[in-house]
């Protein structure tokens, strides 16, 4: 029986549509997950497996790529009478009140579980032991659920999280999966503390067709802070960068008739942060704050390959921006309707004009 999708994208996802495990544990290969390929003019859908890809897109397309590499952003705590807490670290904006933001979570048997704000320890002056001699000290709030935070670190950052920490993981992945099951082929600049996870199936061979078939490919980066399944927050300052090379192919593709298909959210809001009102995209690189709605639009991207995002998450605004809100409705219906898997290591949605 369908599960219908009401208006406004407000629908609800059972939990055993939830991807519990990476795709080659589940035995397929990466380039083995589902795609929901649907069409905003034609407003038609078609389903297909991601290494259908090359066939799907046309010569001259252009695929957009996020580079960051996934840190192991989840580190375990001790408030200062022995309680165990476990310390997500954003990647977001430093500012006068600390270098960091981080989230506190609950450890349990399964992954570390949310703490509603009026039940969590957080406060300011809070200090959080950390392995090997390191703390974080809670300078202020920035939301509800994230906190400024001063590190006192014995090694650099980077180093210290390969020796400490761990990919940050929500309770419906089954167990604690190696670091390399949360990067992308693409990764190549450390920073983001979750997977930008729409590339999650692409392949070497993948590519390799793509580039075959005359699909283009260039990349961006934009290193993802710590996400919010619970609280639904919007977006917040992340840092990027759009190369002059991708800016300038970008336009070429566009001025010949190409299509600029962004792979994720993250792509989109660096390409977009990156064009100026006229539609011209020139390199850039900084904190954004862009948020994509469907009032704003967007300018430069065309098409979106993505994952499938919860109800009320902020990203269906961005996806509504590009697809419009009739395609939306109908993918997620059939893609509930199609038992299609949720999460980082589920199913994805191409999104095309």
């Amino acid at each position: 029986m369908a599960t219908a999708v009401e208006p406004g994208l407000d629908f609800t996802v059972p939990a055993e549509l939830s991807a519990h495990a990476p795709a080659e544990a589940r035995g397929l290969r990466r380039d083995g997950v589902r795609m929901l390929v649907g069409r905003r003019g034609a407003l038609s859908t078609e389903h297909r497996v991601f290494a259908d890809l090359p066939e799907v897109l046309e010569p001259g397309d252009l695929l957009v790529v996020n580079n960051s590499a996934t840190l192991p952003a989840a580190l375990p705590g001790r408030l200062p009478d022995g309680t165990p807490v476990t310390l997500h670290l954003s990647s977001a904006r430093p500012d006068a009140l600390g270098a960091h933001l981080v989230e506190l979570r609950r450890p349990s048997g399964a992954a570390a579980e949310y703490f509603p704000p009026q039940l969590s320890p957080a406060r300011a002056g809070l200090t959080v032991s950390l392995p090997d001699g390191g703390s974080a000290e809670l300078t202020g709030p920035y939301t509800p659920r994230l906190w400024y935070a001063r590190l006192a670190l014995p090694a650099p950052l980077t180093g210290y999280l390969a020796a400490n920490g761990r990919a940050i993981r929500y309770g419906y992945v089954d167990r604690d999966w190696p670091l390399s099951a949360y990067q992308t082929v693409f990764a190549s600049e450390p920073g983001s503390s979750e997977m930008p996870s729409a590339a999650r199936p692409f392949t070497a061979e993948t590519v390799a067709r793509l580039a075959a078939r005359g699909v283009l490919v260039a990349p961006v980066t934009l290193h993802t802070g710590v996400a919010s399944p619970e609280a639904h927050e919007r977006p917040y300052p992340e840092w990027y960068r759009v190369p002059a090379a991708t800016a300038r192919l970008a336009g070429h593709v566009r001025e010949h008739g190409g299509r600029v298909i962004a792979v994720g959210t993250t792509a989109v809001r660096a390409l977009e942060s990156a064009t100026a009102a006229d539609g011209t995209v020139r390199a850039a690189e900084g904190w954004t704050e862009l948020v994509v709605t469907p009032d704003r639009g967007v300018r430069t991207v065309d098409g979106l390959l993505t994952g499938w995002h919860e109800p009320r998450a902020s990203h269906l605004d961005l996806l509504a921006a590009v697809a419009a809100r009739p395609l939306l409705e109908r993918c997620y219906a059939e893609a509930l309707e199609g038992r299609y898997l949720w999460h980082e290591f589920g199913d994805v949605n191409l999104l095309l004009p």
